[in-house]
C-alpha cells in the first residue's frame, strides 16, 4: 500500500447493537478476533482490542460501543465495497 492504511473505524448508527447483524450479512470480510491476516477481518473493539476495558475507559479513549474496526484485505477492493455497502443497506 502506498499514501494510506489498511485499517478502518467507523461506528454504526442506531438505538440498537447493530454490529452482529452487519458482520453476518458480510460476504467477504470475516470476524477475527485480531487484526493481522491478508484476508479483510472485522470486530468491534470492545470485544477485541478493548475487550479489558470498561465501558467507561473505551469512552474515555474515544471508542464508542458502536465502533467497529476492520482490516481490508488483499480481496479485490470492488468486492470488498460491494460487500460492505450490501451489509450496511440491509441494516
Amino acid at each position: 500500500m502506498k499514501g494510506f492504511g489498511g485499517v478502518l473505524s467507523f461506528s454504526l448508527l442506531g438505538e440498537k447493537d447493530l454490529i452482529p447483524i452487519f458482520i453476518t450479512k458480510l460476504t467477504f470480510a470475516n470476524a477475527a478476533a485480531h487484526l493481522g491476516s491478508v484476508d479483510t477481518i472485522i470486530g468491534p473493539p470492545k470485544t477485541t482490542s478493548h475487550v479489558e476495558n470498561t465501558k467507561e475507559e473505551r469512552s474515555a479513549l474515544g471508542i464508542p460501543e458502536n465502533m467497529v474496526r476492520c482490516s481490508v484485505g488483499i480481496e479485490n477492493i470492488d468486492d470488498i465495497k460491494i460487500d460492505f455497502l450490501h451489509a450496511l443497506e440491509s441494516l
